[in-house]
């Protein structure tokens, strides 16, 4: 990794490993709107300042990775490359799995099978394997530390879409929540 970030145009960027977030969102689009309404939490859901100050500050920070992305050459051939590579892979595997079980469960049911079953938020934590991939993959320190900023986003967002899960599905949500960690580990037993 070097101290200046790299900024070269190129077909071969991060750009590629991005995409895959843009992917993921056609793919609800092309679900139908059952899956798109259900896939950001209404207009209506209550934040505060600190909230509305962090999804401000996250939506912020995934744009400048994004725009980053397309002049961030990736390492191919390089040890960078070939463990960033795996650590990014295994993100999408995860984004897809959690997808499929998002796209398949029911609105008027909490998601709590699949990838659910190990994490809370399954799609966060596989953004946040993606971003670390990506930054190791191109030996950048700066995509890194955009990919760990980007927690605090995250973890906000997650308490928020927690709030409103618990309003919407009550009790159900609340036994969901005591045996299954928020990001990933294993389910305690009822």
């Amino acid at each position: 990794m070097s101290l200046v970030p790299a900024f070269d145009i190129g077909i071969w960027n991060a750009w590629i490993f991005m995409s895959v977030f843009i992917l993921q969102m056609l793919v609800v689009m092309l679900l139908g709107k059952r899956v798109w309404a259900r896939s950001s939490l209404p207009a209506d859901v209550g934040r505060n300042k600190t909230e509305k100050r962090a999804g401000i500050i996250g939506n912020t920070i995934w744009g400048l990775a994004t725009l980053y992305s397309i002049f961030l050459p990736l390492k191919l051939g390089t040890l960078w490359f070939y463990i960033g590579f795996p650590i990014f892979f295994l993100g999408v595997m995860i984004l897809a799995i959690a997808t499929a079980d998002f796209a398949t469960t029911p609105a008027e049911r909490p998601i709590t099978q699949g990838t659910y079953t190990f994490s809370r938020h399954p799609l966060y934590l596989s953004s946040f394997i993606i971003y670390i991939g990506t930054g190791i993959a191109t030996a950048s320190w700066l995509f890194f530390l955009l990919g760990l900023a980007n927690i605090f986003w995250v973890r906000t967002e997650a308490r928020v879409e927690e709030r409103y899960c618990l309003e919407r599905y009550g009790d159900s949500y609340l036994k969901y929540m005591n045996r299954t960690p928020r990001w990933l580990g294993i389910p305690q037993s009822e």
